[in-house]
């Protein structure tokens, strides 16, 4: 072991080595839905490389179902979720986390209000999707999108995809509608039903995308791969979360599958 000694203070360069790989702390702010959250921290497990315990990342999780509805903020018929947003995102940094994701893809809308108010390094589903689309699907040209309303009001997602220049089909406003209901309804996926018309009515308009001229699908809401599969469609699947569990364990120092 080699030992430095400096000013009487004895420094142990090894521990010093061993400090400097030290992984990171992996932050997940959920409860936009608690079963997306609960799907996302699986998709850690999932993606790790390990062969024990000890080779799974580090991460802390505060799921709190008392953030306002988002798509109602955004619609401005409810109370802005961005106080609450930086509560969550102080909580986590607090508890140790060297790195923030959100599961929920329209929270992100509110993410540069947030950002004026926090310093933390976050990484974002959408720039993370993109990414993935120009690096795998470099052709690209039309993808559906399947997501809340207000994730399609605010063009978040447009926004970052025609910049790279992917048009963007969005459903009809009917479509969107039965969409809403599959995700927010009293029979909804938030309500945990998975199975019958909810997931029936996702795969139909993801069906009904690609009719359209849809050359890939985006999951655009972090409830829609709770029962959108990629066997269900015959163009290739976007999902969001996925890719960024893969990004963010990689910037944490973990190896992936």
């Amino acid at each position: 072991m080699t030992r430095l000694s400096l000013y009487g203070i004895c420094i142990d360069l090894v521990s010093i080595k061993m400090h400097d790989k030290e992984k990171k702390t992996i932050g997940i702010l959920g409860g936009m839905g608690p079963e997306a959250t609960a799907f996302m921290f699986n998709l850690f497990i999932e993606e790790a490389k390990t062969e024990k315990d000890q080779d799974h990342p580090k991460i802390i999780i505060f799921s709190n179902p008392e953030i306002p509805p988002r798509t109602d903020a955004i619609f401005k018929q409810g109370e802005n979720p961005v106080p609450h947003l930086i509560r969550g995102i102080s909580l986590l940094q607090n508890a140790g986390a060297d790195i923030i994701v959100i599961a929920c893809v329209t929270a992100h809308y509110f993410i540069q209000d947030v950002m004026k108010e926090k310093d933390f390094r976050f990484i974002s589903l959408l720039d993370e999707a993109v990414k993935w689309v120009k690096t795998n699907f470099p052709g690209l040209q039309k993808a559906g999108l399947l997501s809340s309303s207000g994730t399609i009001k605010s063009g978040i997602f447009h926004n970052i995809f025609e910049k790279k220049g992917i048009q963007l089909i969005n459903p009809d406003e009917n479509e969107q509608k039965i969409i809403m209901d599959a995700i927010f309804g009293k029979r909804g996926i938030k309500a945990g039903y998975k199975t019958g018309n909810s997931r029936q009515s996702i795969v139909r308009a993801a069906i009904s995308l690609i009719n359209k001229g849809a050359e890939a699908v985006i999951a655009g809401c972090t409830e829609i791969p709770l029962v959108l599969k990629a066997e269900d469609i015959n163009v290739p699947y976007i999902e969001p979360m996925h890719i960024t569990v893969t990004a963010a364990l990689k910037e944490a120092g973990y190896s992936t599958r």
